[in-house]
């Protein structure tokens, strides 16, 4: 129940947020270029799958004037990243969908031999899409995924100083004992 409401409250949040864009007469890649953010990072917020940093606020208010401050206040509080499963059927995101599932395995395998056994964060992520023309003139859309390289790590038991005095101390304590049972067991036998 909790997150239908959740995605409802988002829905009609991100509506308004989209409406404010969409009056501005602003493309992404003009707030993005007054902003100092990537033009799908702009569209992250608007959609409240990023959230807004105080220090940002003043740019995103200043190209964007019809942002109020429950707008802003909204877009700083961590969002509810979350997408609509129906989403795949839209055509621009299936080929995306399609082309990293076509390539993903090769890319795979270059970061894993360029970087190797680790992943490309999507948390430390910048994304962008830019319009270039190709080399027979016609338009071309460049989607960058630039992620921080994640090492994964050995899982290697770490001994601490204290681990290692604490089972000096636990060995020495053995061996005190069977010394003592060895001294006693011997008393009772009369050597």
């Amino acid at each position: 129940m909790e997150a239908s409401s959740s995605s409802v409250i988002k829905a009609r949040i991100t509506a308004g947020l989209q409406a404010v864009k969409r009056n501005s007469g602003k493309t992404y890649g003009q707030i993005a270029d007054e902003t100092g953010l990537t033009n799908v990072y702009v569209a992250q917020l608007l959609r409240r799958q990023a959230q807004l940093k105080p220090a940002t606020a003043p740019s995103l208010r200043a190209a964007l004037p019809g942002l109020t401050e429950e707008h802003l206040n909204e877009m700083m509080q961590p969002p509810l990243r979350s997408y609509d499963p129906n989403l795949i059927q839209e055509p621009t995101v299936y080929r995306l969908h399609e082309a990293v599932m076509h390539f993903g395995e090769s890319i795979k395998e270059i970061i894993n031999e360029e970087f190797g056994d680790g992943i490309m964060s999507a948390i430390d992520f910048y994304c962008s899409v830019d319009k270039v023309k190709g080399v027979d003139g016609k338009d071309r859309a460049v989607v960058t995924f630039d992620g921080k390289y994640l090492p994964y790590t050995e899982q290697v038991i770490v001994i601490t100083d204290i681990q290692i005095i604490f089972n000096l101390f636990a060995i020495i304590s053995c061996i005190m004992l069977l010394l003592i049972e060895l001294i006693l067991t011997n008393r009772s036998v009369g050597i």
